[in-house]
């Protein structure tokens, strides 16, 4: 598997073993991680903490050419509200873990001209269908069910 989703899936462990939700996401450029996250709305009481909004606040500001020429990896197919920052910052192309758990906004962000490369990853597909199983009510609170 690629260092990138292996860090990403890493860092969708580490929101899980915080008492929140298994997503995790990595920003990638020029072969180095800038940003990392996850899912941080149940540790921060966060409206918007979800994992690739949260990898975007520790990558920091940046330059657009840098966003412009960065890969994003996520554990999950992203949201409408992920998309749209993927899309704000012009970022290429992104590497998602699953989808089958939850479709995001992938056409989308393939009709904006967005690469994406959907893995199936079973650790991803696993992490998600356990803490959706364990936990319905938090899952549909983040997914705005």
């Amino acid at each position: 598997m690629d260092e990138f989703m292996q860090a990403a899936i890493a860092e969708a462990r580490l929101g899980l073993a915080e008492g929140g939700i298994p997503i995790g996401s990595v920003i990638v450029h020029e072969g180095r991680i800038i940003g990392r996250g996850h899912n941080r709305r149940v540790q921060r009481g966060s409206a918007i903490l979800h994992g690739e909004m949260d990898a975007f606040e520790n990558a920091g500001r940046q330059p657009a050419s840098v966003y412009r020429n960065a890969v994003l990896y996520t554990t999950l197919s992203p949201c409408a509200m992920c998309s749209g920052a993927i899309l704000l910052y012009g970022i290429p192309k992104v590497v998602i873990g699953e989808n089958h758990s939850f479709l995001g906004e992938e056409e989308l962000l393939r009709a904006r001209g967005v690469e994406l490369t959907v893995l199936q990853d079973e650790t991803c597909i696993a992490l998600m269908r356990g803490f959706i199983a364990a936990r319905p009510e938090l899952w549909n609170e983040d997914i705005g069910v």
